[in-house]
């Protein structure tokens, strides 16, 4: 059942009472009763300019994607390479808490000043791992013994 669906059978409802017309406490029912009908038809007008504007973008959004394939498909091949290369770190600042992005070449010069509060940052790399998921080779030969 929709607001002005709702609306029409409290009207109903109220008419049906036989209530006296004259009377300021039925005065100020019907007041109410026509302003949740105004509201009501407001609300579905508003839901209806919505809904069109919905369609309307979602008519772009499809238009852009056509663009996009038609304009950047060649491009895309040629970058692809270079953008899936790029591994982020997460660090966390010591005095702020905020986690911070990085890539190798910001932790290779081995500092970095946190964004947020300006903490100098300071990193040392380790090349070796002992997890045994990477490609890193272990320095201290405990696979041959």
């Amino acid at each position: 059942m929709t607001n002005t669906e709702r609306v029409a059978y409290i009207r109903g409802l109220t008419e049906g009472l036989e209530l006296d017309a004259d009377k300021k406490e039925v005065k100020v029912i019907n007041a109410i009763i026509d302003l949740l009908d105004d509201m009501a038809l407001s609300i579905t007008e508003a839901e209806d300019n919505m809904n069109d504007m919905a369609d309307q973008l979602d008519a772009v959004d499809e238009d852009l994607g056509s663009l996009e394939e038609d304009f950047y498909e060649d491009d895309e091949d040629d970058d692809s390479d270079d953008e899936d290369d790029d591994t982020y770190y997460e660090v966390t600042c010591p005095n702020c808490n905020e986690t911070v992005c990085l890539t190798e070449d910001i932790l290779s010069d081995g500092h970095l000043d946190c964004p947020n509060c300006g903490t100098p940052l300071e990193f040392e790399l380790d090349d070796s791992c002992d997890c045994g998921c990477c490609d890193t080779e272990d320095t201290d030969d405990s696979e041959d013994k």
